[in-house]
């Protein structure tokens, strides 16, 4: 069955085909942030524009008609309330028009799961880091399937962390992205580090690297920030998968994609002789294949849901959501 997924929980409207767990078509246009970040409205405008023409690309990539179109899934969330609308309403539209099915699809499962297909690993421990999130996470059978949370951000995502830190030094484009890449040539400064058991908070690291913005220089500030927050990440870690006696650790979400992060990790799982896993950039970040393959599987597995109990849910948690 063709299944197509959308995207659209925060700057990214992306179209996903897929077929039998294969991903055809994993289509996306993205709003520019330039240097002062989203503007949840002017977001939502753009992907009201993008939307058919991404629609039109990931059928053709996929070299398929859209009649063809067996099932629909769409991000429920969590995300941004008017970006995560543009995507329920165009999903709604194309499954109206079909006569098909549709199922809202969780964003974080749709990462961790795909993460999972792409790196064959069984059972992993998933460190999942994205903008608005930063979780560490198990696959539970009770009280029902889902992705128990062992540790998480106390206050802000560690996406959202660097990308604020982006804009409070003026970078362009202001990513985490691009602070990695003024990093390579910085040197450490010490910074606050906050861990908690499995826990973790970045605001005070955010504000007192803010604070010396002008006084020290870029490279060195880059550096340090981000060191600080992905050894927070890894020691937080590190305890979940000695604790939970696992040997296998997959990461996933938009901060994924940092080679760095990556680096750090396998040297965690090294020490310890386990498995480690990342996903192709192209799932890592915010994909509507991700969003594909996952309805696609609640589909088959009888989960759907009528169009008018299709809604979005922006605070919506991983361990609220049912893991086929």
């Amino acid at each position: 069955m063709l299944t197509m997924g959308i995207e659209s929980s925060a700057h990214t409207f992306g179209v996903g085909i897929a077929d039998n767990g294969k991903v055809l078509a994993n289509e996306k246009l993205m709003y520019d942030v330039g240097s002062r970040g989203m503007i949840p409205s002017k977001v939502a405008e753009t992907h009201v524009r993008n939307a058919r023409t991404v629609v039109r690309m990931a059928l053709e990539k996929a070299e398929v008609g859209i009649k063809e179109i067996g099932g629909v899934g769409y991000t429920k969330g969590p995300g941004i309330g008017a970006c995560l609308q543009v995507g329920q309403l165009t999903a709604k539209t194309i499954a109206n028009g079909l006569g098909v099915k549709i199922v809202p699809v969780n964003h974080a499962v749709a990462h961790v799961e795909i993460t999972k297909h792409e790196t064959k690993l069984r059972d992993p421990i998933a460190l999942y880091v994205s903008g608005g999130n930063s979780q560490i996470l198990k696959l539970t059978g009770e009280p029902f399937r889902h992705y128990q949370i062992l540790g998480e951000t106390f206050d802000v995502g560690v996406g959202n962390m660097l990308d604020a830190f982006a804009r409070e030094i003026k970078l362009r484009p202001a990513w985490g992205s691009t602070v990695a890449k003024l990093a390579i040539n910085g040197n450490y400064i010490e910074m606050p580090y906050t861990v908690k058991g499995m826990d973790f908070a970045f605001t005070g690291l955010l504000t007192y690297a803010s604070s010396l913005a002008g006084k020290k220089n870029k490279e060195d500030l880059c550096y340090s920030i981000q060191e600080t927050s992905f050894a927070m990440l890894c020691e937080a870690t590190e305890r979940a998968l000695l604790l939970t006696n696992s040997d296998e650790l997959e990461v996933c979400g938009g901060v994924a994609q940092s080679t760095r992060l990556q680096e750090m990790l396998r040297s965690v799982c090294k020490e310890h002789g386990m498995r480690f896993g990342v996903a192709r950039n192209e799932y890592n970040a915010d994909n509507g294949g991700m969003i594909a393959y996952v309805a696609e599987r609640m589909l088959k597995s009888g989960k759907s849901e009528p169009l008018d109990r299709c809604d979005i849910q922006q605070r919506y948690r991983i361990d609220k959501a049912v893991v086929v």
